[in-house]
């Protein structure tokens, strides 16, 4: 009799178990469909940088942050917002196309592709946010930089002519590599926490040229505190949470992730 109790209650434990594993893969599986959606994802990165976007500084006792920058730039007002971060200022922000690139003082338009010199004239830049960034007390310049752009950053922050009292903050480039939301499907869970993608062929070399010209204390090499590698990024959290819906930006679990590295191991820590 007791043997037959035991084994009833042996089955029940066992079925509850794979109940539990069959909704957690079933989880998963919601979450990887949601971040295939890149129409979705790109509306998610986009939306509390454009609400941001150009807000006047008011004259609150609260300090003032500008974030500057691409996309990029869209997904770290994500990190910030998605962790709590920078309660104690009032924050705005400026968009700066990729393909225009934050520059200031620097002949640009040897560099920018001809098709787009006239969209890039009319689009915001640094010279136009002049009079917002000498208000501001935190600048973050956050782009998917390019070899131009990284190499002209010295010339470009001197010109900003900052004062002493202002702090800025340069974000490095970041890639997860080609991801593949629908391939990851048929991956167990296992196979999901040991992913690792190589990143794009250009990270390392911008962001060397960022690392040696700019300051310890200016420069957050983004890549190298998230991936802990030059080369390779892993593609999910240990608690498998998608990092980055398209390999270059964050979902949502991806921004706190990040958020929770950044605000941490960084000068950001200081905030």
């Amino acid at each position: 009799m007791f043997a037959q109790i035991l084994k009833t209650i042996m089955l029940g434990v066992f079925f509850s178990f794979l109940m539990i594993g069959t909704a957690s893969a079933d989880s998963l599986q919601m979450e990887l469909l949601k971040a295939a959606d890149k129409k979705a994802s790109g509306e998610y990165v986009r939306k509390r940088f454009l609400a941001l976007m150009k807000k006047p500084f008011d004259s609150s006792i609260k300090k003032k942050a500008l974030i500057i920058g691409d996309s990029h730039a869209q997904d770290f007002v994500n990190v910030v917002f998605e962790n709590g971060y920078l309660k104690n200022y009032q924050i705005s922000t400026r968009g700066i196309p990729t393909r225009c690139q934050p520059s200031l003082g620097v002949d640009a338009t040897q560099f920018i592709d001809k098709k787009d010199q006239n969209f890039c004239a009319k689009a915001d830049s640094l010279e136009k946010a002049k009079e917002q960034i000498n208000k501001a007390n935190l600048i973050i310049l956050v782009a998917n930089w390019k070899e131009w752009s990284a190499k002209a950053l010295p010339k470009t922050i001197a010109n900003l002519k900052l004062k002493p009292q202002q702090k800025l903050l340069v974000v490095g480039r970041k890639s997860f590599g080609k991801v593949s939301v629908r391939s990851y499907l048929r991956k167990s869970e296992t196979e999901l926490r040991n992913l690792k993608n190589p990143v794009d062929k250009d990270q390392k070399k911008i962001n060397n040229i960022l690392k040696t010209s700019l300051s310890k204390e200016v420069f957050i090499d983004l890549q190298q505190l998230v991936c802990g590698s030059t080369s390779s990024c892993r593609v999910f959290t240990s608690d498998l949470k998608l990092i980055s819906f398209d390999g270059g930006h964050l979902t949502q679990y991806g921004a706190s992730y990040v958020g929770s590295i950044l605000f941490k191991k960084s000068q950001l820590a200081d905030l």
